[in-house]
């Protein structure tokens, strides 16, 4: 279907625009295929451009025969209100936004038809390719480690990709016995290396079943890892009863018996529902300002998202004291080995690895944890917190990621590169974005979408020099340590990152 079929209307005058805190903005309202542009000639208005994507849900409000008001709800949680005078014209604009906001098409969507007005410095699509990351790695650890590439058709694990790092004593063929009894194909791979030797490892859940099934294979590869009496830790994200129900059903976790060098200890983490529920209370009642103070902290306390921070803090913190205070090895999994398992794997490594805490170290975090590990964005972001019909597949995981690097920002204020707004900024492109960086579940998928041809990399943007300068942090002093936050709740600012987002989407500015 093309675009013209789906425009009503494309242009209508007289719309009143009403955003929080500003006066009502009378403009043209303009219509494309991508955006919806509000524009005025009043001095000192800025034009307002919103993508259609980034629209989570439209209410309408009828007024006889005087039209109504659209209120639209963004998925960067904006509230924005056009007002339109005729009936007729009020129903056309509605029926367009919410066809466009809805497309399932991902080739319709604004990164196939954006062309940037700026020389690409750097292919952001080439910029953290395994071979790169990892060839120091490889290099200086050239006994313990080498890039595999039995996923190279990604035959062995649809979400993984092409390259991966396993331990060099184990042969291909073991790997993909151990991927067959994992979960998705997700078998354990090297997430991170800790100096002095201890390694950072995830994978999905075993699939042990009722029977308490083993794979030699897999007890191998886990094994390669750990020295001479070593002993390593396996944290589960599930809570004990729901890693038995997922015994029950064919998944599972590791049999003692059979991985006795390792002790498995659950944190859990809550699932994606739970998560998203917990943010649209959060949201919620940062909207409402028509109850008392102590009524809104109540309603804040009660959304649980900083529960949700501190039991997610609390377990990077785990794995990282595991990795450096004990020199023990480390595999982190739920069960599919994504949400959560990503969400501690990433946070232990800003917590351990400094270069994590520049403005590239995060990028590179982002892409090897998240995109090339198989997080897939366009499933988890199809809607946020105003959606109406939200199911479980939706989760703000990534924000609760950003959330909490934002707290261990807040308490160590001079040991980040970036500063807050560069969080701000990953939240915005991951929920819409003129870049392809985001689209595509995995890396099959985006091969398959020809997203390095067809689209441009939100790093080839963000690591211009003139762009990279107004995420910097100026307090930044670099530091080498391990920093370790603390999850007590004096320590903790309430809604840190989210309470700094929302007031910033409080402003009416250009996308």
């Amino acid at each position: 279907m093309e675009f013209v079929e789906l425009i009503l209307i494309p242009k209508l005058d007289g719309v009143v625009m009403h955003g929080p805190f500003q006066k009502p903005v009378d403009g043209t309202l303009c219509i494309t295929g991508h955006h919806l542009i509000l524009s005025t000639r009043k001095e000192g208005v800025e034009e307002l451009w919103l993508l259609h994507h980034n629209v989570d849900a439209v209410e309408k409000k009828l007024n006889g025969l005087q039209g109504g008001s659209l209120i639209i709800k963004c998925k960067d949680f904006r509230i924005i209100q056009l007002d339109i005078c005729t009936p007729d014209e009020f129903a056309k604009v509605a029926t367009t936004i919410e066809s466009l906001s809805s497309l399932d098409e991902p080739n319709k969507l604004y990164p196939f038809f954006y062309r940037p007005l700026f020389p690409i410095m750097e292919d952001g699509w080439t910029a953290f390719r395994p071979e790169t990351e990892y060839s120091q790695l490889v290099t200086s650890q050239g006994d313990e480690w080498r890039i595999s590439y039995i996923n190279k058709d990604f035959q062995v694990c649809a979400t993984y990709p092409s390259a991966v790092v396993v331990p060099k004593c184990v042969d291909d063929n073991t790997i993909k016995a151990a991927a067959s009894f994992r979960e998705g194909g997700r078998f354990p791979v090297l997430s991170y290396r800790h100096d002095g030797g201890s390694v950072l490892m995830r994978s999905s859940q075993p699939l042990t079943g009722p029977n308490s099934k083993r794979c030699k294979e897999d007890e191998r590869l886990i094994n390669s890892v750990l020295g001479p009496g070593k002993r390593g830790y396996i944290i589960d994200t599930r809570t004990q009863t729901l890693a038995q129900t997922a015994k029950s059903r064919g998944g599972g976790f590791e049999v003692e018996m059979y991985y006795p060098q390792w002790r498995r200890i659950n944190k859990p983490i809550d699932r994606h529902h739970v998560l998203l529920d917990s943010l649209a209370k959060l949201i919620e009642a940062c909207n409402d300002t028509t109850v008392s103070m102590e009524k809104w902290l109540s309603r804040l306390e009660s959304s649980n998202w900083m529960s949700h921070i501190k039991d997610t803090l609390n377990c990077a913190c785990l794995v990282a004291q595991c990795l450096d205070q004990e020199g023990a090895s480390v595999l982190v999994h739920g069960s599919e080995g994504l949400d959560a398992t990503l969400l501690v794997t990433s946070l232990a490594q800003i917590i351990l690895n400094p270069d994590c805490r520049t403005v590239r170290g995060l990028e590179a975090l982002v892409e090897r944890e998240w995109l090339q590990a198989g997080y897939p964005f366009p499933i988890r972001h199809r809607k946020s917190c105003y959606g109406s019909g939200r199911s479980k597949t939706q989760a703000p995981t990534f924000l609760l990621f950003l959330d909490c690097v934002a707290q261990i920002h807040q308490q160590f204020p001079c040991s980040f590169e970036f500063s807050t707004s560069f969080l701000i900024m990953l939240f915005e492109h991951s929920y819409c974005s003129q870049f392809g960086t985001f689209l595509g579940t995995c890396e099959a998928d985006r091969t398959r979408m020809k997203l390095a041809e067809r689209t441009v990399s939100l790093w080839s943007y963000l690591n211009r020099p003139d762009v990279l300068q107004s995420f910097l942090n100026p307090m930044y002093d670099p530091n080498n340590r391990v920093i370790w936050p603390s999850v007590a709740p004096m320590s903790l600012v309430r809604f840190c990152f989210s309470g700094c987002l929302f007031h910033v989407k409080l402003k009416i500015f250009v996308n």
